[in-house]
This record gives C-alpha cells, structure tokens and sequence, in this order.
C-alpha cells in the first residue's frame, strides 16, 4: 500500500496552482488545521461536508456497560466517546466502485 503524506499533497496543490511549495504549505496546514480544530471542538456531534468529495463526521457512540475483555473474559465498562467517519461523496464512490483492471 502507497502512503500519501501532506508534503505530497501540499507539493501536488503547488503544481496545479503553479505556486511555490512554502505558499501552498501554509494554505494546506491551515485548512487540516481548521478542519481538526472543528472536529475536536464539537459537543458531541458535527459535519463537515465538502461537495463532490465527500463528509467528516463526528459521531457520539453509545456506553457499553456489559463489554467483555477477550483475554480473561471479565466484564468491563466501556464508556460513551465521540469517533471520526468519513462518507465519500457521489463522484469519489462512482469512481471507487469501478472494477479493478
């Protein structure tokens, strides 16, 4: 598997804009930064939806009072969190659902 970092997207975003890579760096940084700063700041529950690419969502989970640790089988207290989701949008799913050639 191929990882993608930051410095990759940021260097792609500067081609496609023909800006300089300390530029793009900055306008990159700050959107995932923003983007960060809402999901960790939200009550509970929140969306961020970006058209034709697809919605972050921040989900609360239910307690779970009767889970069970697989190791010694003993009953343990999970409680309530807040977890991360992303849905891809129309264009992307069309695009991931095609058959691999």
């Amino acid at each position: 598997m191929r990882t993608i970092t930051k410095k990759e997207v940021t260097r792609r975003t500067a081609e496609l804009l023909n800006e300089k890579i300390s530029t793009t760096e900055t306008i990159v940084d700050t959107v995932f930064n923003t983007m960060r700063e809402i999901m960790m700041s939200a009550d509970s529950e929140v969306r961020i939806e970006i058209r034709d690419f697809g919605v972050f969502e921040v989900k609360k989970t239910n307690p779970k009072p009767n889970a069970r640790n697989p190791r010694t089988g003993e009953v343990i207290y999970v409680p309530a969190r807040r977890k991360t989701h992303f849905k891809p949008g129309k264009v992307l799913k069309t695009i991931l659902k095609k058959p691999i050639e």
